[in-house]
């Protein structure tokens, strides 16, 4: 894999460091609609207008960049199929037929495709390109894999597992299960991120309204945060000092302080929403996060805690893509560049 930055995982990512070949790419929101009409909206960032509507599969879940960010690739689940897009064009070029793929991830060398089959209780690797199936993990005490990350090193990355309340680590050069931790009754763990140095791993457990870390050698929870109502997705701000986590619930947005552990300001939607999905814009100025059952997406100023936009798409909104964004490679999701 890329060696790491200095000792900062994100260090690649941080505002301005858009790659060449992504630097013009039109600066668009993706997001996919879960439920509903089959279609991923186009959003200008800039002038907050739908530009245009891409007819994706049914049930689309998550809009992902390629490993080499060369391509945009959009999940969805009920029509088994993985929907290819230029992100130079933003329009779809190719389909892929893909068995129930709920979200998308990369080793950190780019050789395999990760595909949680979230249905069937599945991890799959796959060819990064065609997403023929190569090897797949089934474990029985992991309900519902959804979510991941890797450990700076790249050598393995933890997945929870919302259904069963619990969390595996894999191992990615042995592609097999080396640890598994039951979080406890109530648990819904939801998304997963690794802190800018490397030594823990963030979980968002949405059934037990909780912030919890993880360290990365050992699978033991070190440590836990209340947070407001039902915490789904975790987004390191640009400089590395935040996590935005969305609190659907609540219908706000915590900020998480890295060197205080603790939240140190909460952005309420006004008037109340679902906040879900998303990610932080390429200069590290807006956080945009779907609203999963209002049919809104919404954006944030990081520096004020406004919200200053407020666009209609309608349906289920999901895992949005804000793309472009700064790094050398993706792992996957809704953009986890590093």
């Amino acid at each position: 894999m890329p060696r790491n930055l200095a000792s900062d995982v994100y260090a690649a990512a941080r505002p301005g460091r858009l790659r060449q070949k992504v630097a013009r790419d039109p600066a668009y929101l993706y997001v996919p609609n879960s439920y509903g009409a089959p279609v991923t909206t186009v959003i200008d960032q800039r002038t907050r207008k739908v530009v245009r509507v891409l007819r994706t599969g049914s049930l689309s879940q998550h809009v992902t960049p390629s490993y080499d960010l060369s391509r945009l690739y959009v999940e969805a689940s009920y029509s088994n199929q993985i929907d290819v897009v230029d992100p130079r064009t933003g329009r779809i070029t190719r389909r892929y037929p893909v068995d129930r793929p709920y979200n998308l991830y990369f080793t950190p060398d780019g050789r395999h495709a990760i595909v949680m089959d979230e249905e069937h209780q599945r991890i799959v690797f796959a060819d990064p390109r065609t997403f023929r199936p190569q090897r797949t993990l089934s474990d029985p005490t992991c309900d519902g894999p959804n979510h991941a990350d890797f450990s700076a090193d790249g050598r393995s990355f933890i997945v929870t597992c919302e259904f069963s309340g619990s969390l595996l680590k894999i191992s990615t050069l042995g592609e097999r299960v080396v640890g598994r931790l039951d979080l406890g009754p109530g648990s819904k763990p939801q998304d997963v991120r690794l802190s800018p140095d490397g030594r823990w791993f963030y979980v968002a457990d949405m059934g037990r309204d909780l912030l919890l870390r993880i360290g990365w050698r050992d699978l033991r929870v070190v440590g836990s945060t209340p947070t407001p109502m039902m915490p789904h997705g975790i987004y390191p701000s640009r400089d590395g000092r935040f996590l935005y986590l969305s609190d659907r619930g609540a219908g706000e947005v915590s900020v998480f302080s890295l060197a205080r552990r603790r939240i140190v300001a909460n952005w309420p939607i006004p008037g109340g929403g679902t906040p879900d999905m998303g990610g932080v814009s390429a200069d590290g100025r807006t956080l945009w996060l779907t609203g999963r059952y209002t049919g809104y997406v919404y954006g944030w100023n990081t520096r004020t805690g406004k919200l200053v936009a407020k666009i209609w798409v309608g349906g289920s909104p999901h895992g949005m893509l804000v793309w472009p964004q700064p790094g050398r490679y993706s792992l996957g999701h809704t953009g986890n560049l590093r």
